[in-house]
């Protein structure tokens, strides 16, 4: 297994905030961007040709990441006109793979945090002989999911799109949205339209006789596409819960970057991460949450399970729980922010404007 491709085209508007100016696996989780720790994972597992499918604000990726050679990649990249969905979006960077028709092509979803053993689902995948195999998981509330059921020997019998009643929740095991796809099956996909490979691609090719594996990989797994989601990941791969060779320190209660200032009495914990140029007050008491590079947390605020935007700035003795201020925002002194509250960036919150909660 030597390539790979990347799939980071999404808009990521469940995260907005946070992908208002920068897009999903851009977004700093555990002090680097997100895309970083699944490159590393990736080279990790013998990677080294990985292509990055890219579209909401494409322009960002390469400036990065350039070649890839600092991580011992060789990266490329490919932008959609116009979005192509999953199963389009693998179609189009199908030219730039170097594989034989026969030879295994790596493919992840740009915001799964996992522990998935790669070499396993690669050996799976040819040991099987399968044209398409698939990392599942198991999770307790599979409604939010594509169902895949299989048989006892792992292949796929069926995909059943977000079920909804116990009748139609027929398994616990669900798309993990990692998959290792036979080269020439990726030249079957309709060329130049949006395609879904979960709706469209695998019940076509189970329809047609093709042999899709499915293989369990009950490891640490995460779907980012929320803000409190994202934040839990981050906090996750501070703490040492989900791993990555990327993690820019030690794994512990708290990841402060080079640059970044912390007061002597504030405590940080929970797997806290605060990014270069950040400062923290006196008496900040930070928990389980992002801050990110130039924010300001003044003396006194406490700030639980919630990301801080780039330059925001929380104010005196400001509570937040559950919150994201976006880049640039102001929230005042003396004010309360819970259970999912979103700042938009540049947004000002005058000194005690806020003491309630929302879920807006």
């Amino acid at each position: 297994m030597t390539e790979a491709i990347l799939l980071v085209g999404g808009r990521g508007t469940r995260l907005r905030p946070l992908t208002v100016h920068t897009p999903k696996p851009m977004v700093p989780a555990a002090g680097v961007p997100f895309l970083t720790h699944q490159l590393a994972r990736a080279r990790a597992a013998g990677v080294e040709h990985i292509v990055l499918a890219t579209s909401y604000l494409a322009e960002v990726f390469e400036p990065y990441f350039g070649d890839g050679s600092s991580l011992g990649l060789h990266l490329e990249y490919v932008t959609e006109e116009e979005p192509l969905g999953t199963g389009g979006a693998i179609r189009n960077v199908a030219s730039r793979l170097h594989s034989g028709p026969d030879e295994p092509v790596l493919i992840f979803n740009g915001d799964i945090l996992t522990g998935l053993d790669i070499p396993a689902l690669v050996s799976t995948h040819e040991t099987t002989g399968a044209d398409v195999s698939l990392h599942l998981t198991r999770v307790e509330d599979p409604r939010a999911f594509g169902l895949v059921p299989t048989d006892s020997t792992g292949r796929v019998i069926a995909f059943l799109e977000k079920p909804q009643t116990p009748e139609e929740i027929v398994t616990d095991q669900i798309n993990a949205g990692a998959y290792v796809f036979r080269r020439s099956v990726i030249d079957t996909i309709p060329e130049g339209r949006p395609v879904s490979v979960e709706r469209e691609t695998f019940p076509e090719l189970l329809a047609t006789g093709a042999h899709l594996q499915g293989m369990v990989d009950s490891t640490y797994w995460l779907d980012l596409g929320t803000p409190q989601a994202f934040v839990r990941g981050s906090a996750d791969l501070v703490l040492g819960r989900a791993p990555s060779p990327a993690v820019p320190g030690r794994c512990g209660d708290r990841l402060v970057l080079p640059t970044a200032t912390v007061a002597p009495d504030a405590k940080l914990t929970g797997g806290t991460v605060v990014c270069e140029g950040a400062r923290i007050g006196e008496g900040a008491r930070i928990s389980g949450s992002t801050i990110l590079a130039g924010a300001v947390v003044e003396p006194g605020a406490v700030v639980t399970d919630s990301l801080v935007g780039l330059g925001a700035r929380i104010g005196e003795r400001t509570i937040l729980t559950g919150a994201v201020i976006g880049d640039g925002a102001t929230v005042g002194p003396d004010n309360e922010l819970r259970d999912g509250v979103r700042i938009w960036c540049d947004a000002h919150i005058p000194a005690g404007a806020l003491r309630f909660s929302s879920d807006q």
